[in-house]
């Protein structure tokens, strides 16, 4: 890598080998998941009866599924739907918890105090009980499972945050830009919030995954994405009832899956021990 993009992956990963990996194996996985829908012989979709159930061919490398549709071209479109999902639900949380966490941090006394209960009381009920409610208010989609999955993902980066610019405010450069009557905002934009972007970049990191498995887990409950869309989580639910006499139509999207899942951690592991962890975790 060179220039800017290089610097900034010597910077938070030190070059390292397993990031390198992770990212080599995220790279392909989109790719397939770009390509295979759009380009790929057969359709995600199409329904054929007189090839169901078949194994692993050349024609089709997954096989195909109980109503004749093609696994290959079914999985990598899941895929790519499980990751739109993943990618936008931890923009948006880190965007928020950013956001409300340097807030917490930076006004301390009682605007933090009455914030943070606040997010305490959001916290307290399970997230996957968000997300099942808005489900069923809104309808099975990819926006509804969104929605459910911001409701309280931001909380966690908002702490992390929050720790981070307690602990950022008090140094020498912050009491100095304080002293020569730079707007708090300006402080926190310029100065403080740079200073915490390693723990920032690894919760970022790690949040896509989390909502990955969440919405793949949802689905499986059948309470996920609605038909005749597919996510990874709905092929696997579908090839439930399947799975004893057919067990390929399960191991390959749960593959898919892991691996998605190994090679962001791979990632975020990555960038995690060489920022020195994810800190900030006091209130």
């Amino acid at each position: 890598m060179r220039g800017r993009a290089g610097r900034i992956w010597k910077k938070y990963t030190g070059g390292s080998k397993m990031a390198a990996a992770g990212c080599a194996i995220l790279a392909l996985w989109i790719i397939l998941a770009i390509a295979v829908p759009l380009f790929g012989p057969w359709s995600w979709s199409e329904q054929n009866a007189e090839i169901r159930n078949q194994t692993s061919s050349l024609a089709h490398w997954f096989g195909t599924d109980r109503f004749g549709r093609d696994l290959f071209a079914r999985v990598w479109y899941g895929a790519g739907l499980s990751l739109f999902i993943g990618i936008v639900s931890a923009l948006i949380n880190g965007g928020i918890g950013v956001m409300y966490g340097a807030v917490c941090g930076y006004a301390g006394g009682k605007t933090d105090m009455l914030l943070m209960r606040a997010a305490d009381i959001i916290s307290s009920i399970p997230s996957m009980l968000y997300v099942i409610l808005i489900t069923l208010v809104m309808g099975a989609g990819a926006g509804s499972i969104i929605l459910g999955l911001c409701v309280a993902g931001w909380i966690s980066m908002a702490r992390i945050v929050r720790g981070e610019i307690i602990r950022l405010k008090e140094a020498d450069y912050a009491c100095a830009a304080r002293m020569e009557g730079i707007p708090p905002l300006r402080i926190l934009v310029r100065h403080l919030l740079p200073n915490a972007a390693g723990p920032i970049l690894v919760n970022l990191i790690f949040l896509v995954p989390q909502a990955v498995f969440t919405e793949a887990f949802l689905s499986f409950l059948g309470v996920g994405i609605a038909a005749p869309a597919a996510s990874l989580g709905t092929i696997i639910q579908e090839a439930r009832s399947q799975m004893i006499l057919y067990p390929y139509q399960m191991i390959w999207p749960l593959l898919v899956l892991c691996v998605m899942i190994l090679a962001l951690n791979m990632i975020g592991t990555a960038v995690e021990e060489k920022t020195g962890g994810r800190r900030g975790w006091s209130e």
